[in-house]
């Protein structure tokens, strides 16, 4: 057990946990990459959701009464020890998600920036003068709009990013001077723990967030109590439409996944697209939302792009995430990475041909590169979330388009092209939440608008928009 896990679990029970009362199993967290036990934490049930609503009533108004420049302060600090103790909550990322140790340091570091910019919004989001006498009839008038706090936010954050996804909850959400009810994904509480723990120990009155570990069921009760004034979730689709027909009369924000298309083009640097696209395909083995899946290829370089691609991704090193060497750690679960290489073995059967990867040894899928997936099957049609990218080609700027569009949901797509015409043209068409051009699909930065396209798109994460969507204007007017 990591430093940063034994430090988590034996300050998180009693606290952000106390709202645990009924007799429920433990839950047993496991290391992705090993199968051992790195610790267990109680459960929470539907009959304990009235003491957890209770706390964060109380939360709430704690919250509510802090200062903005107290909000700020707190997530400052919040920042800085959280960049101090970087290589203990980088550990614990390692231990509980089975990221590689550099990828897990990295996540540290963007979520210490996503929480010092939540303390920036806490200062700059307090509204805006409003301009009565522009308007005829009202010139007697002055008055302002502030923004405040909605009170309850339920926060259910997945495994991929267990800290960063976390802080880019909570942190607007304090800047807003709300209180939270955060549940983690089971496979990955420690993370989550760690940094509220982090941010009491800043200052924060504990009743402001709340973490609750527990099932389907208990999710289903808070989505579905009025204590509760939004829901924001990040997560798959099923469950992503559960929520929304139980969640009633409240605010949803939804980040519910994709399949990032990524359009190489005649004109493009091979080499610069080759090795931005490897980056965004196996990071954290391929368990981004954003990350690279589709690659759509000019018929006239598409030759050169696969040969290429292929031998940079057999390059990949896939092994223990706590070496400094590994490049692509385990999958979530030996059972996450059985389905992923079903997968790939159906587009086998169907045709498709496998240049490297393809096989699963307990939790580890190695990097898979296919061409040749027939239309229509899964690889080309859903979100994967596993180390493995198909390769098709395209003829023409039209053909390619269409197909970048064809699914009924996107969050990024990318494209490579030495044209600026060609750039703001496809950026213009393709429908997606962002478009990265001469990147990765997987390119984000913290403070940027992040969120969907067509179905499921549900409103924007990055700090300045959650933090809009997570309070809500008052008016002033004085006549």
């Amino acid at each position: 057990m990591s430093a940063g896990v034994m430090t988590a679990e034996r300050t998180g029970t009693g606290r952000a946990q106390d709202a645990a009362s009924s007799p429920l199993p433990e839950l047993v967290v496991t290391d992705p990459a090993t199968g051992a036990v790195i610790g267990s934490l109680p459960q929470c049930g539907p009959a304990d959701v009235p003491a957890i609503l209770e706390t964060a009533g109380a939360g709430r108004e704690l919250s509510r009464a802090l200062s903005r420049h107290r909000r700020a302060e707190i997530l400052d600090e919040t920042a800085r020890l959280l960049r101090e103790r970087a290589e203990r909550f980088a550990e614990t990322i390692v231990a509980e998600a089975g990221k590689t140790i550099r990828q897990a340091r990295k996540e540290v570091a963007r979520a210490a920036n996503t929480i010092a910019l939540s303390a920036a919004e806490a200062r700059r989001g307090g509204g805006e003068v409003i301009p009565f006498d522009a308007f005829a009839g009202a010139e007697d008038r002055r008055g302002w709009f502030t923004r405040e706090p909605l009170g309850i936010i339920l926060a259910i954050t997945p495994y991929n990013d267990a800290l960063n996804l976390v802080a880019h909850k909570i942190g607007p959400a304090i800047a807003g001077g709300n209180s939270v009810i955060l549940k983690p994904a089971q496979q990955t509480p420690y993370s989550a723990r760690m940094l509220t723990e982090l941010l009491r120990e800043c200052g924060l009155p504990e009743a402001s967030i709340t973490v609750v570990h527990g099932d389907r069921e208990l999710t289903q009760a808070l989505v579905a109590a009025r204590e509760v004034r939004m829901v924001s979730f990040t997560g798959g689709f099923r469950t992503g439409e559960a929520i929304s027909r139980s969640a009633g009369i409240k605010k949803l924000a939804m980040e519910l996944g994709g399949n990032a298309p990524v359009l190489v083009f005649a004109d493009a640097d091979v080499d610069a697209a080759v090795d931005a696209c490897v980056s965004g395909a196996f990071w954290a083995a391929g368990q981004n939302c954003i990350g690279t899946q589709r690659i759509l290829v000019h018929r006239s370089i598409a030759e050169r792009f696969t040969e290429d691609f292929v031998a940079r991704t057999r390059r990949l090193v896939t092994g223990d995430p706590r070496s400094e060497t590994s490049d692509v750690g385990p999958m979530i679960s030996p059972e996450a990475a059985a389905r992923a290489a079903a997968t790939v073995a159906s587009a086998r059967r169907a045709g498709a041909t496998v240049h490297c990867g393809g096989e699963a040894e307990g939790p580890f899928m190695p990097p898979t590169v296919l061409t040749g997936v027939p239309e229509g099957h899964e690889l080309c049609t859903e979100e994967v979330f596993a180390p493995v990218v198909i390769i098709d080609v395209f003829d023409a700027y039209e053909e390619a388009i269409a197909a970048a569009n064809a699914l009924d949901y996107a969050l990024h797509a990318a494209l490579f092209t030495g044209s600026l015409d060609i750039a703001l043209r496809a950026s213009a068409e393709i429908e997606a939440g962002g478009v990265m051009i001469n990147d990765s699909s997987d390119f984000r930065i913290d403070a940027m608008p992040f969120g969907g396209a067509k179905h499921g798109s549900m409103g924007r994460e990055g700090v300045r928009f959650a933090y809009e969507e997570m309070t809500q204007p008052k008016v002033v007017c004085l006549r």
